[in-house]
């Protein structure tokens, strides 16, 4: 796993909360990631869907209109 990808970062969100944001689309769990540009992401965990939402300002942007796309899951595809 590269290091971009295995990077944690801080929205400012109460841990609690962070453990129960879930994709709006799938309903799996988000992960941590990076996206091509380097800004931070969260990823859903879904094999069939998996998408990529951005978060702005600290704030993980939640819409499906938002998302874009992945080929892998960072942390569980590239083991």
């Amino acid at each position: 796993m590269s290091e971009t990808t295995s990077r944690t970062f801080n929205f400012g969100v109460d841990p609690w909360v962070r453990r129960i944001l879930r994709c709006p689309v799938t309903g799996t769990e988000l992960v941590d990631s990076v996206g091509p540009d380097g800004t931070p992401e969260l990823v859903s965990t879904s094999a069939a869907n998996p998408l990529a939402y951005p978060v702005r300002d600290g704030v993980p942007i939640l819409l499906a209109s938002e998302a874009r796309r992945v080929d892998s899951v960072p942390g569980i595809d590239e083991e």
